[in-house]
């Protein structure tokens, strides 16, 4: 694949390559609400899905660093001496992080996360979470090569193939988690199974997709990555940067033991994230459309990133201040009661996250365009210490708000993040035009 340069960027071009990257996302978050709705018909729902939620809160601050495994292939890899290049760096990071991974599954280390820092004093429910982590730990492996082969797959524009391994591993989650309903043996084990076996499935499809775009690539380009080095330069800021941000669904979740009610806070909060993120997902590779586009199209890009930048919090709207959200939530997720009204009141405070989170992605495909990634550390830490700010001052004066805390916590967090990081690109955008007028005088 070469740039768009020489090429007209329509509408529909730009609509082929997001919608079956928005539709992979959307259906990756509809996974989880597979995995919450099973453990949702428990008899003990609450605790189980208090303990999976746990258990991923931290299993998503290692699977993290995977996942930016895609946008560093998607934005370096040109030829298949960087492909090979890249896949040799990628077995580093998996084997790192499935050291760290197997520590906190099985020493001490873990009692300590889980009952230290998680708050979780029941011994009983340590060694769920436990058990939990140990399954999740594989999925990380299947996640690594998942998304190394999925940056192939963006950059020659074959996105639809996101999109059919997502339809095929939704299937077969919705089948296994068809049959642990029908067995009546849920666990917060039963979620993380289910999530293995989808992850490895659309791994799979990635992979042999993957091959056969690497072997019409070019051996050599004279341009991007000839070492481990170089790849090192871009996405260790990544690294650091979404450290720091996954740091925020734990931090919350500690929070949130801290409630009036542990168990109804973070089942609520985990419900009414896995909906948001439901319709969020779908403008999650807006940084996509940047990285791929916007270097010779940058009006275009912009236009139709205002245009679809405000439809998540429009749907969110229409189905938490509607029947459409209580009938959902009852009927398709098995969630009643209490449950179901905490959870409908959290997802309301998540519509400033909705209307934050497409713009944010916007401007950080800018920066990894332009190999600015150092930037997101101070974007994101940002939006940490307020998110931290937030959850103090909502426990201490109105804990009895439960899940809703972490919801407001969060969105307000995210929302610092846009105001730093368009305001740092608005900078290096000045600076570039200085240096650009500087070196025209002197020439002249």
């Amino acid at each position: 694949m070469t740039g768009l340069k020489e090429e007209t960027l329509t509408t529909k071009t730009l609509l082929l390559f997001f919608i079956p990257l928005g539709l992979s996302a959307s259906l990756v978050t509809l996974s989880h609400i597979i995995i919450n709705s099973t453990l949702a018909r428990a008899a003990n729902a609450e605790q189980i899905i208090a303990t999976y939620a746990i258990a991923m809160s931290l299993f998503t601050i290692t699977e993290r660093l995977a996942v930016i495994l895609r946008q560093t292939c998607s934005t370096l890899v040109r030829d298949k001496t960087s492909y090979k290049i890249m896949t040799h760096f990628t077995y580093y990071v998996i084997g790192s992080l499935l050291v760290v991974s197997f520590a906190i599954a099985y020493t001490p280390i873990g009692n300590f996360i889980f009952a230290m820092i998680f708050g979780v004093k029941d011994s009983e429910m340590v060694e769920q979470i436990k058990a939990i982590y140990q399954v999740l730990i594989y999925v990380t492996v299947f996640s690594g090569l998942r998304c190394l082969t999925q940056g192939i797959i963006i950059y020659n524009r074959q996105t639809k193939w996101l999109t059919i391994g997502m339809l095929i591993r939704l299937t077969a989650m919705y089948l296994l988690s068809f049959y642990f309903i029908q067995a009546g043996t849920i666990s917060g084990k039963t979620g993380a199974y289910i999530f293995l076996a989808g992850m490895m499935i659309e791994c799979t499809i990635s992979m042999i997709e993957a091959r056969s775009l690497v072997r019409k690539m070019p051996e050599i380009k004279t341009e991007k990555i000839r070492s481990k080095s170089q790849i090192f330069k871009f996405y260790s800021p990544l690294m650091l940067s979404s450290i720091i941000t996954v740091l925020i669904g734990p931090v919350i979740n500690v929070f949130l033991g801290k409630t009036e009610d542990i168990t109804l806070a973070i089942a609520s909060y985990t419900i009414a994230l896995s909906i948001t993120y439901l319709f969020l997902s779908f403008f999650s590779y807006t940084h996509q459309i940047v990285i791929n586009f916007y270097k010779y199209h940058e009006a275009k890009v912009k236009r139709f990133t205002l245009i679809v930048g405000f439809i998540p919090v429009l749907l969110i709207a229409l189905f938490s201040y509607t029947a459409i959200g209580p009938f959902v939530m009852e009927h398709f997720m098995g969630v009643k009661g209490q449950l179901l009204d905490e959870s409908l009141q959290t997802l309301q405070i998540f519509m400033i996250m909705a209307l934050v989170f497409p713009f944010v992605d916007f401007f950080n495909g800018l920066l990894m365009l332009q190999r600015q990634t150092k930037v997101t550390i101070v974007s994101q830490s940002t939006n940490l210490i307020i998110t931290v700010i937030i959850l103090v001052l909502g426990v201490k004066f109105n804990a009895g708000w439960n899940g809703s805390i972490g919801a407001l916590a969060q969105s307000v967090g995210l929302l610092a993040e846009l105001i730093v990081v368009a305001s740092i690109v608005k900078y290096l955008k000045a600076e570039t035009s200085m240096m650009v007028v500087r070196k025209v005088t002197s020439q002249g």
